[in-house]
Order: C-alpha cells, then sequence, then structure tokens
C-alpha cells in the first residue's frame, strides 16, 4: 500500500494556532497547481511498483480549490500512478467552502471522504482562534454533508483558554449529534512564532493550562467509546470501517508521497520535504527539478520513529518486529526502558506487543522519548 499527500498552501486568514505553511494570497494559485500535477509526474518512478490506495488533500485549506482544480490534480495522480480500484481519496474542508452547491458537486466527484474543520461550535472559541468560519456555519454544513456523503470526519480542538468542561462536554454533544462517524481531536498546542504564542506571552491571553487539556481528553475518550467509537490513535477516533487509510498507514510507517510545498514523503529509509516557499517550489519544479531535501535514516532512526507511531496507536509496538528489524540490542533496549513505565501502569505488554494503558495515552508522546535509542 502507498499514498499520496497533496499540500494546498493556501487560507483565506492565518489561525492564530497554526504553524502550517500556507500564503493568504492567491495569486500563484494557477502556477501553484501546474505545480502540483508537474510534480506528481516527476516523481512518477518512484512508486512505480507500488498499488497508491489513498490520496490525501491537506494544507492549508484545500476546500479553497475549485472542483475542476481539484479534479485536475486527480487526474494527474491517476495519469503517473497504478491507483486501487476504490482508493480513499480524502479532502480536507472548512465550513464555509462548504455550501450546499459545493457539498452536491463535491458528492459528484472522486473525492469520498471529508476532514472538515470544525474545532469548536462555539463562536468565542472560534474567534480566539481566529478561524475564517463561525458556529452557524459549521452546524449548516454538516446539516447538508451527511445526506451526501458518508465518510466524515470533524475536528475539534480540546485544551482552548476559558473553555468550560461544560462547554467541552457540549462541543462533544453537538459532534454526535450529526452522526459522524469519525473524530479527529488535538489539544491547543503553543507553536513558537505563531500569533496565539504573541499573545500569550504579552498577557493578552491566558496560557495552556495541561490539567485542563488533559481532564478534557479524558471527558472526549470516555464518551466517545461509549458511543462506539474506536480510539485507534492518540487524536483519532473512529467507528468501525472508518478508521483513516492515509493516517493508519502514515502510522504503521507505509511508504506516502508529498507532493507541494513542505509536504514530506518517505519511502521506509529516507525521509523528504519539499522547499516551504511557494515561489520557490514553483520556479524548481518549472525547471524539470525537486525542491526536496533527503535525509537517510539510520538503524537507530527507525527504531525511534517506530516506537513514536506504534505507541500512538492500538496496534502497539511489535517487539518481535523490533527484534526482526533492529536487532536484539534494540529489543534488549526496549524492554529494560519500558520496565519503568510498566511498573507504572503507563505500559503493558499484550501479544507481545507493548501498548499504552489508558492512564498513559495522554503522555504517550513522552512516553515514547524516553523509549527512544541514543547513538
Amino acid at each position: 500500500m502507498a499514498g499520496i499527500y497533496i499540500h494546498i498552501p493556501f487560507c483565506k486568514q492565518a489561525c492564530h494556532y497554526c504553524d502550517f505553511h500556507f500564503s493568504t494570497s492567491l495569486k500563484k494559485k494557477d502556477d501553484l497547481i501546474n505545480a502540483l500535477a508537474k510534480e506528481l509526474e516527476l516523481r512518477k518512478d518512484e512508486f512505480k511498483n507500488r498499488t497508491v490506495e489513498t490520496i490525501y488533500f491537506g494544507g492549508g485549506t484545500p476546500s479553497l480549490l475549485s472542483n475542476d482544480e481539484l479534479q485536475y490534480i486527480i487526474d494527474s495522480v491517476y495519469k503517473n500512478y497504478k491507483v486501487s480500484e476504490q482508493p480513499e481519496i480524502t479532502l480536507e474542508a472548512n465550513p464555509d467552502d462548504l455550501s450546499k452547491p459545493g457539498i452536491i458537486e463535491l458528492s459528484k466527484s472522486p473525492i469520498n471522504r471529508l476532514s472538515i474543520g470544525i474545532q469548536s461550535f462555539f463562536e468565542a472559541d472560534l474567534k480566539l482562534m481566529n478561524r475564517a468560519h463561525n458556529a452557524d456555519e459549521s452546524k449548516a454544513c454538516l446539516e447538508e454533508v451527511v445526506k451526501y456523503f458518508d465518510n466524515i470526519s470533524l475536528d475539534l480542538i480540546y485544551g482552548i483558554p476559558g473553555a468550560s468542561k461544560k462547554q467541552w462536554e457540549k462541543n462533544i454533544e453537538l459532534a454526535l449529534s450529526y452522526n459522524i462517524p469519525h473524530i479527529s481531536s488535538y489539544a491547543l498546542t503553543v507553536e513558537p512564532k505563531t500569533a496565539l504564542a504573541s499573545f500569550i506571552e504579552k498577557g493578552v491571553m491566558k496560557d495552556v493550562d495541561d490539567e485542563q487539556a488533559h481532564e478534557q481528553f479524558h471527558i472526549l475518550k470516555d464518551r466517545l467509546e461509549e458511543e462506539g467509537f474506536i480510539h485507534y490513535e492518540l487524536s483519532n477516533f473512529g467507528k468501525d470501517g472508518y478508521f483513516s487509510k492515509n493516517n493508519s498507514a502514515y502510522w504503521q510507517g507505509k511508504s506516502y508521497l508529498g507532493i507541494g510545498p513542505s509536504a514530506h514523503s518517505f519511502n521506509g529509509k529516507q525521509r523528504g520535504w519539499n522547499v516551504r516557499n511557494n515561489i520557490k517550489y514553483i520556479n524548481t519544479i518549472a525547471k524539470n527539478e525537486l525542491p526536496i531535501e533527503i535525509e537517510t535514516l539510520t538503524l537507530t532512526d527507525r527504531y525511534n520513529e517506530y516506537i513514536m507511531t506504534g505507541l500512538r496507536t492500538i496496534w502497539g509496538v511489535s517487539i518481535p518486529r523490533v527484534e526482526k528489524e533492529f536487532g536484539a540490542i534494540y529489543k534488549d533496549y526496549l524492554n529494560e526502558h519500558a520496565d519503568v513505565f510498566i511498573n507504572q501502569h503507563l505500559l503493558y505488554i499484550d501479544d507481545e506487543h507493548l501498548r499504552v494503558t489508558k492512564k498513559g495515552q495522554f503522555l504517550s508522546d513522552g512516553i515514547a522519548s524516553e523509549l527512544f535509542k541514543i547513538n
């Protein structure tokens, strides 16, 4: 299995918490779309013997593109790659872009999965984050989307300063009321050089409260599991049959191509990342060159990455796989360093797989880093 991620680096406005690569100017949109198609062509040999099973439009805000523009890019994938008969094709979308006519048009396209950036159903939260949509647009778009799409995910953010436990519970209930089969939820994180970081530093806004975020994470987990959702990855909950195939492949270490400025790629042994600049990206592609830097991962790098991604998921870390792929030294290292977390009831071993307990889930990234091997 292989996947293609396509980064659309445009947004209407900048969310205060976001550190992804994007531009609020659409002047170079046509040139960028042509460059995406060209990069797909230039890199087709990388997947010469692979079948593409997922195509994922991320961003930025991919829903800013017209259906014709999205179709042009999808056609470029099919022209240059072997694609499975029923690929998962996901579009990240913002509620304000999903009008009823637009939803109907999208439903007739090859796109069969929508990931909608709701974040919150409360106006105060949306203004604090500087989202482009309002709460009414969120509700209106979901009312229409469920009529035309079955495979839908929505995003919610917890740990927002000033957002009470009661308000968070209301967010969850509103999300559940639309019978959405997949929910992705993330703690509000203060990234360096973002507007949010600046506001907190200046005292304009309260800092993020880790205890509040921890509490709201467990409220979410317990409530969604009551409704039959499977908590299959730290930030992702899906009904049976509705796990994100694109993201699951990433967490399980499968190969993917990242197309577009700032997009990352992985082939199992090497990681690559494209230049984080739209103009440089377009100009380099125009010269039939790839604007990519490549890093060959060491055995230790690959072990560390497997530990990080594995502990975030229900699949955990296979101890026999660690021994087979990395050697007995790494298996012994893992067992030795995992003992302290097993004794603290943060990790447990089941069927030769190391997994996080419910108590340890919110801390899984920190636990993983303690299990990293340093050369």
